[in-house]
């Protein structure tokens, strides 16, 4: 067999050469720093490819089943996730790979920047990374529309209301999104086709471009304090670098293998347990409320957009993302020499601290969506026993009034409830009676998160919610007081 083998793969290397081109660049010579302990810090790159070569297997595999029209596309999602065997899983495996491969390459671009690994002569491998994270989030938000149920459609009507902003060529992009003045069957077949075709072309290009840059400009050296990039002098200490490396045909592929292949087994764990992405609930055209929810790399700027104030919508749609692709573009030649060590660049690392920050308390808002309220929460949530064990019989209507009105699903009781409004567990405290029924009476002023409950309830409900509202407050505490000029 090992004969036949061997006569097979060499009829193929005579006609095929891929010795003579393969093999050079899987033993060109790297820094042996690369390949040392700090060599786990440049597994991130191949991880990332690892994942996109497992996207285009199951996206392969879901195209087969899924069909891209407006009456049938959602109806194939549910024909994988129940009836094809296995179809929940290539789904899941998808998403979640997806999803991985967005850390990844994230995580990647982080390592690069602490690493200075972005400077001469690497400016335009890092260009070509930025454009591959641009790339892969333009994969994650058109995959998200081809669910195409509530949240891809009116996710889709966020895009074209950004689109449409665009001063005079606004109505063009919109067009050109949609496919026409509507969201319908041919917005689908747009997205779908980037989404298939014209993105992973791109993405395969630029890795292509990403890759040939790599290995024609060299892999940087861990950095070192005091050790400076010169354009002048970096090319010839380079060279004596390499003379002293090591083959990436080694140790650094055996630890890019073995991350690699760590993160798919976490990846097929994931989708084992956590199961595929929607669909959700079926696209109302008519319902004008909606409210829809991005996937989780977008939550940032969805929470961004929903925190903020309507007059800065437009400035947030329009200015900030090309401000931001901008800086992301602008890296390498605002600094492209002088030191690569994060000890000696504290702005370096102080601005990744900032950034990082701001968009994991921005993706944690975005999750929770404490701007929305909890529509299940007056059916689902109860009040607390410990708050009616005592009740009056005033106090106990009053607390089915508090549920009934649906409070539940802005206001939370022991934490327990929506969080639009604040947690009312001890709002007795801190508020008067009169104060109360003023507060649900009236609304709060000018126009704010509380809306006037004043015409929807009787002198009655209103009494006794009161009443119940009153007792909400820690044990042995007396009833706010109203301010000194009222009393």
């Amino acid at each position: 067999m090992t004969r036949w083998l061997r006569r097979i793969g060499g009829w193929f290397e005579a006609r095929l050469k891929l010795r003579d081109s393969l093999l050079p660049m899987l033993t060109h010579p790297i820094p042996r720093g690369a390949a040392g302990p700090l060599g786990w810090f440049y597994v991130f790159g191949s991880a990332s490819l690892t994942l996109l070569l497992l996207q285009i297997l199951t996206g392969i595999g879901l195209a087969l089943v899924y069909v891209p029209s407006a009456d049938r596309a959602y109806d194939s999602l549910l024909y994988l996730n129940y009836q094809q065997p296995l179809g929940w899983f290539l789904r899941s495996l998808h998403y979640w790979s997806g999803s991985a491969m967005v850390v990844m390459v994230v995580v990647h671009m982080v390592q690069v920047f602490l690493f200075g690994a972005f400077k001469y002569p690497r400016e335009l491998t890092w260009l070509a990374g930025a454009v591959l994270l641009l790339l892969t989030l333009g994969m994650m938000f058109t995959g998200q529309v081809l669910r195409w149920d509530a949240d891809a459609y009116w996710g889709v009507g966020v895009g074209a209301s950004m689109a449409g902003r665009v001063p005079w060529a606004g109505p063009y992009f919109v067009d050109l999104l949609l496919g026409g003045p509507v969201i319908g069957g041919d917005t689908l077949s747009r997205f779908f086709a980037l989404h298939a075709f014209v993105l992973p072309a791109l993405l395969l290009a630029t890795l292509g471009l990403h890759l040939w840059l790599v290995l024609k400009c060299g892999i940087s050296a861990p950095p070192v304090p005091g050790q400076k990039v010169d354009p002048k002098t970096y090319h010839e200490e380079y060279e004596k670098e390499l003379k002293n490396g090591v083959p990436f045909l080694g140790e650094a592929m055996r630890k890019d293998g073995l991350f690699s292949a760590l993160v798919v087994l976490v990846v097929v764990v994931i989708a084992a347990l956590a199961g595929p992405k929607g669909p959700g609930a079926l696209p109302e055209p008519a319902l004008l409320g909606a409210n829809p929810k991005p996937d989780w790399p977008f939550w940032w700027l969805f929470a961004l957009l929903s925190l903020s104030p309507p007059g800065a919508e437009t400035a947030i749609m329009l200015v900030l993302p090309p401000v931001l692709i901008l800086a992301l573009l602008a890296v390498p030649f605002v600094s492209n020499r002088g030191e690569r060590a994060p000890s000696r660049r504290p702005v370096a690392v102080l601005g990744v601290i900032v950034v990082l920050t701001v968009l994991g308390v921005l993706t944690y808002f975005g999750s929770a969506e404490p701007w929305s309220p909890v529509m299940h929460a007056w059916s689902g949530d109860p009040v607390p026993e410990r708050i009616v064990k005592a009740s009056t019989p005033a106090q106990l209507q009053g607390a089915a009034v508090f549920q009934n009105k649906q409070c539940r699903n802005c206001h939370a009781l022991d934490g327990v409830g929506g969080r639009r409004g604040p947690d009312l567990s001890d709002v007795g405290a801190r508020l008067t009676r009169d104060q109360l029924i003023d507060q649900v009476s009236n609304g709060t002023p000018g126009g704010g998160n509380m809306p006037a409950y004043g015409k929807q309830m009787g002198p009655n409900e209103m009494a006794v919610l009161a009443e119940f509202l009153v007792s909400l407050r820690p044990k042995g505490q007396p009833p706010a007081e109203p301010p000194l000029g009222q009393r």
